[in-house]
């Protein structure tokens, strides 16, 4: 006679243990990660981000120089290359985030999606990551703006109007074209500085 069989666990395949920001932050502070290392919390999965070349850091120095310098530096909170939470799971660093004022409610809590007018996204070797992983997250927690700026084509992606975890609104802009956030139509802003 055989051996009844065992009911098997729910789990009987490898799972994905997801990291909470709590968690990633402990982890932090704890020491775990090398002091320069360059990460980010997407979906509980801790990514390396690769080191930035110099058209990359050229584009987000002049991007930030130029938002400063526009009449949108006035309307808007400047964040560049820091993280925004997006959830219990998402702690991104955008190259650049735009967000709401007053600027003195983030020197007591990091900003969360509500906050966010904008996020930018420079994108040179990381292309495919940012247009396939970042702007679906973004998406996904109604973020309402993001923009990549695709330095091999030399082109600016905007992603507008997030309506159930996708982008509706994709455009492509060339060098030279004025780009205008749709929460601030009446300002027309020169994104291609990015490009040098």
């Amino acid at each position: 006679m055989h051996a009844p069989l065992r009911r098997m666990n729910a789990v009987s395949q490898p799972q994905r243990y997801p990291i909470s920001v709590e968690q990633y932050h402990r982890m932090g502070e704890a020491g775990l990660f090398p002091p320069d290392a360059r990460l980010e919390l997407i979906d509980g999965e801790i990514l390396t981000v690769p080191p930035m070349g110099i058209p990359h850091r050229w584009a987000v120095a002049a991007l930030t120089r130029a938002i400063i310098g526009s009449p949108l530096g006035g309307l808007v909170f400047l964040l560049p290359q820091l993280s925004v939470i997006l959830s219990d799971f998402s702690e991104p660093e955008p190259d650049i985030s735009l967000l709401r004022l007053p600027e003195d409610q983030y020197r007591t809590r990091a900003p969360v999606a509500a906050d966010i007018v904008l996020l930018v996204e420079v994108s040179d070797s990381t292309l495919p990551f940012d247009r396939q992983r970042k702007m679906p997250l973004y998406a996904r927690h109604g973020v309402p703006e993001s923009w990549v700026v695709n330095i091999p084509n030399r082109r600016l992606e905007v992603f507008r109007r997030p309506e159930h975890g996708i982008y509706t609104d994709l455009q492509e802009l060339e060098p030279g074209t004025q780009v205008r956030l749709e929460a601030f139509p009446d300002i027309a802003f020169d994104w291609s500085v990015a490009l040098g």
